[in-house]
């Protein structure tokens, strides 16, 4: 080989490698892509298994997208019908007759139509909103394999009926997260519902004691009247007073939906320090609510750091979610009123916010209950690492 055919030789070689190093660079560059497609599809699913769900096709209610999907079977039913479910080849012979190919092409279709439907069908009845992109994978799969397998009679899923069959996929992962959402929120306004039920219960019983209490001191008063006692009469009629005012007070709290406490609570041992509840309550005694809140579903007791009574406890109560917005601890559920934030932080915001003198703010938890366990905890390991145990005393004796 001359030096001319060696330098020409060079030259392929180092244009093949060229060629490589683009097509390894374009190869990298469709595998990045892929894997961020991956990667973005993941994240898509798992948000919508937390409830952040993104509807394909938003309609208004859960009534809207069972009217919808009766819509989409019966287009479905129709295609099928009429034949537009499945393409296939219409020039196959079987031993030289036409009708014999056209009838096995006929049920060589059905067969496959019923296969694909199978699947799709399966896939509608297990569907779950955050499976939805792997359910129309699936079914896509599906289409290509009966195609792949049809290839020799060109029997195949048509494209329309196949767009058909992933709207209603779609449609069902909507119309469940449609169902769920509002099933969320008839369980927050029955839960809103038995609180304002407690609340006028409280009012209710609190008139009764007071009226009766009343009339207890007005038949009291008659006596000292009629006794001519006007000193006792005098005070008599000043606790009359107080009562009447006390009235008009419980009514005045049973007429204003939007008056009640708002209180900053937290629970060191089931939630850590950074970690605060803020919420309303309209009763009359608000440690009620904070005691049922810390029932069996947490293993300690909440402590109290605020209650602030409000004549718009609403108000004040949506200001305080509001500035601590970007602190939520749940983003997917605002009924959970729970907050990255300490005491501290939440009594610089109260005294911004709120006219209402805060007459108390505790800013360290006692947590006596997780504080004792804790302690108990410690006494135990001690015991058990103490040499002078009476089980090794036993031993060494």
């Amino acid at each position: 080989m001359d030096a001319l055919e060696l330098s020409k030789k060079t030259q392929e070689l180092r244009a093949q490698i060229t060629d490589l190093h683009r097509e390894i660079g374009e190869a990298e560059q469709q595998l990045a892509n892929a894997r961020t497609e991956v990667v973005q599809t993941e994240d898509v699913a798992l948000l919508q298994e937390a409830g952040v769900y993104e509807y394909q096709h938003p309609l208004t209610d859960a009534v809207a997208y069972k009217a919808e999907l009766a819509r989409l079977k019966d287009t479905i039913k129709t295609m099928t019908r009429g034949g537009d479910a499945v393409l296939a080849t219409t020039s196959w012979t079987v031993n030289g007759s036409a009708a014999e190919g056209r009838r096995m092409t006929r049920d060589f279709s059905k067969l496959m139509l019923r296969a694909y439907n199978a699947e799709a069908d399966n896939l509608v009845r297990t569907m779950r909103p955050y499976k939805l992109a792997s359910a129309i994978e699936r079914l896509g799969k599906t289409a290509d394999t009966i195609a792949r397998l049809g290839k020799t009679m060109d029997t195949r899923i048509s494209l329309a009926y196949h767009r058909e069959r992933v709207r209603e996929l779609e449609l069902t992962a909507d119309y469940l997260a449609k169902v769920e959402e509002e099933k969320e929120r008839i369980r927050a306004e029955r839960e809103r519902q038995r609180e304002e039920d407690k609340a006028r219960k409280e009012f209710e019983r609190e008139k009764a004691r007071l009226i009766k209490e009343q009339t207890h001191y007005r038949t009291a008063l008659k006596k000292l009247e009629d006794n001519q006692d006007e000193a006792a009469a005098a005070a008599m009629r000043a606790k009359l007073e107080e009562i009447a005012t006390a009235i008009a007070g419980v009514e005045e709290r049973a007429a204003n939906t939007r008056a009640g406490y708002v209180y900053v609570i937290s629970n060191l041992g089931s939630f850590g320090e950074r970690m605060v509840k803020i919420g309303l309550t309209r009763r009359l005694d608000p440690m009620d609510r904070v005691r049922e809140l810390g029932d069996a579903s947490v293993p300690f007791r909440f402590d109290v750091h605020a209650l602030i009574f409000s004549e718009d406890a609403v108000r004040l109560e949506t200001r305080l979610h509001n500035e601590l917005a970007d602190r939520r601890v749940n983003r997917v559920n605002l009924r959970r009123e729970f907050f990255y934030a300490t005491p501290t932080e939440v009594r610089e915001l109260l005294e911004h916010l709120t006219d209402q003198h805060i007459l108390e703010y505790h800013e360290a938890p006692e947590a006596l209950e997780w504080r004792a366990s804790r302690n108990v905890v410690t006494d135990n390991e001690q015991s058990s690492t103490d040499p002078t145990d009476s089980s090794d005393s036993r031993r060494s004796t």
